[in-house]
C-alpha cells in the first residue's frame, strides 16, 4: 500500500448521536413525530449523500428534511461531535510509515472539514473530497478513483477504511483493499456481506496492519 484513503462519519469522526439527533429533529419537524422510525432505520443509509437519504425517505419533502438536518446539525456539532481514542497517534504513525493519507466522504467538503478541523486532524491529509467534489457518490467507486488520481497513484495502492457497507462496496469496485471499521455504525455482518477484506475492532490496528 501507498496510500489509505478514509471514510469520515464513523470512521474518523464520532459523530453517531449527532446524527441520530439529526434526524430525529428533521423527522419530527417535517414529518410528525408519530413517523420517526428506531435508530437503526435512522442509520441504515449513512455513508451515502444526504441529499440522497432525504431523497429515499420522503422523495415530496426531501428539501425540507434536508433543510431541517442541516440546521440541527449546524447547532449541536460543536458539542456533540466526538472523536476515537488513539486517532492523532495512529494516523501519525501511518505517516511515518510512508504512507499518504486523505478522506473521501459523502459529507459536503465545508462541514467535514470543519469536523477535522475541531477534532485537530485536519493536518494529517493531503485533501478532503466530500460529496460536493465528485461527481459520482458511493457506493459506486468514482470518488475512490478520483483520490487516487488526484494522489497519482493506481486504485490498486490504495486502501479504503469505512464503517458502511457503501464504503466496503465502493472499495471493492474500485479495485482497492476494503478495510471494515467495526469502531463505527454498522455491524460485522453487514460490513462482510459488502465485501470487507479484513475487518478491525479499533482504528488503534492499523498501524499494525499497514506494517508489513
Amino acid at each position: 500500500m501507498k496510500a489509505v484513503l478514509f471514510d469520515l462519519d464513523g470512521t474518523l469522526l464520532d459523530t453517531r448521536d449527532m446524527i441520530l439527533n439529526s434526524f430525529r429533529y428533521a423527522y419530527t419537524k417535517v414529518l410528525g413525530p408519530d413517523t420517526l422510525p428506531p435508530d437503526d432505520r435512522l442509520l441504515s443509509l449513512v455513508g451515502i449523500p444526504l441529499k440522497t437519504q432525504m431523497e429515499l425517505i420522503a422523495p415530496d419533502k426531501s428539501e425540507e428534511l434536508f433543510q431541517a438536518y442541516l440546521e440541527n446539525n449546524a447547532l449541536v456539532c460543536e458539542t456533540m461531535l466526538g472523536g476515537f481514542d488513539g486517532a492523532p497517534e495512529v494516523l501519525s504513525d501511518l505517516r511515518e510509515q510512508g504512507l499518504r493519507l486523505a478522506v473521501v466522504t459523502s459529507k459536503r467538503h465545508a462541514p467535514a472539514e470543519h469536523g477535522l478541523e475541531l477534532m485537530e486532524l485536519d493536518s494529517y491529509f493531503e485533501f478532503i473530497l466530500g460529496s460536493d467534489d465528485t461527481a459520482e457518490h458511493k457506493p459506486r467507486p468514482g470518488p475512490l478513483l478520483d483520490a487516487a488520481e488526484r494522489m497519482g497513484l493506481a486504485a490498486s495502492d490504495c486502501a479504503y477504511v469505512g464503517d458502511s457497507p457503501f464504503d466496503m462496496e465502493a472499495a471493492r469496485e474500485a479495485g482497492m483493499f476494503a478495510v471494515g471499521a467495526l469502531w463505527g455504525m454498522f455491524t460485522r455482518r453487514e460490513l462482510e456481506d459488502a465485501g470487507a477484506e479484513v475487518l478491525l475492532a479499533d482504528i488503534r490496528e492499523l498501524p499494525e496492519l499497514f506494517a508489513g
